[in-house]
């Protein structure tokens, strides 16, 4: 059985101004900004949610199977995914579109102003749940408006639990249409910030929040993360790596370990472990896919940790 991936496939294009923003930018000139900032350095990523859970989770032996619109741009993607060897069956090409892509400039204060274009993932409600055959499992994670709420509904109906991940397209809906997902969904993540506006948009705590689920999960980043579920909380502490890098894709790595355990049946504890785990290797590694484990390597440093195997 698998796990189908609802989400987002994106480029991050990543440059670094080797300044700062305070220097360049006028206050009492703001209402009149027309700035230009010399990038020298550049990279481009492979992102988006979607891609960057399915990469994780494939990574510690789970079954993903990527849902996903794509541009005329997509080739070097697919290309990657194919070495990968992630089935690209659910990707759907819409033409005369772009892939979803973000452009980040950071400065020497690590400030960022990012511009974000959805391209392609506008189109993710032509993809859906029922297309996929062998699934057991589902999250909907970031993608357009439209197809969140198309696949949430076609899991529910299908009797599919799935996990509700509304991450940076919380935003986009009203306090009723969210609701809406966590009474359809049968887990709920979210970072502390997403938490809370959660809350703020519902009306409702996150202790009434969790009797609607079976598990609500909120992550704190380095504080760890804290697990409603059967009425209980479990906190879970975060993993120290290695070195701090970059963030990018963190809250997707803990994701994929949120979605294994649930698979494998283990216990909440044991869950939230393996996703700070993963959380962890991955802020080692510059973007959202470039860090690189063996199953028995993370086993391992899983027993190192914790003192346990993973199922």
């Amino acid at each position: 059985m698998h796990t189908l991936i609802c989400g987002s496939i994106a480029y991050d294009t990543i440059m670094v101004f080797k300044d700062h923003f305070k220097n360049h930018i006028l206050p009492e000139k703001i209402h009149i900004l027309n700035v230009a900032f010399l990038v020298p350095d550049m990279r481009r990523e492979f992102g988006g949610c979607s891609g960057n859970i399915a990469y994780n989770l494939q990574m510690i032996g789970g079954k993903p199977l990527i849902m996903a619109t794509v541009g005329d741009d997509y080739q070097p993607y697919a290309s990657r995914l194919q070495d990968l060897q992630l089935a690209q069956n659910h990707v759907r090409q819409v033409n005369g579109t772009f892939t979803a892509q973000a452009f980040i400039t950071t400065d020497l204060a690590d400030n960022q102003i990012t511009a974000f274009h959805p391209g392609a993932m506008n189109f993710s409600h032509q993809n859906h749940v029922a297309d996929a055959k062998d699934v057991n499992l589902g999250i909907v994670a970031p993608d357009g408006r439209d197809g969140m709420m198309q696949h949430a509904r076609e899991f529910h109906e299908a009797g599919i639990p799935f996990v509700f991940d509304p991450g940076q397209g919380l935003p986009m809906f009203t306090g009723e249409e969210l609701l809406d997902f966590v009474h359809k969904a049968d887990y709920v993540a979210v970072n502390d910030y997403e938490g809370q506006l959660l809350c703020e948009r519902t009306g409702r705590s996150l202790e009434a929040l969790a009797k609607s689920v079976k598990g609500l999960i909120v992550t704190w980043g380095a504080e760890g993360s804290v697990i409603y579920a059967n009425g209980q909380q479990v906190e879970v502490p975060s993993v120290k790596p290695e070195k701090l890098v970059d963030p990018t894709g963190c809250g997707d790595a803990y994701r994929a370990g949120l979605l294994y355990g649930i698979t494998h049946d283990m216990d909440w504890r044991s869950t939230g472990q393996l996703g700070s785990l993963l959380g962890a290797l991955k802020i080692s590694q510059r973007g959202g896919q470039n860090h690189r484990f063996t199953r028995d390597e993370i086993d391992q440093r899983y027993f190192e940790i914790f003192g346990s195997r993973i199922l």
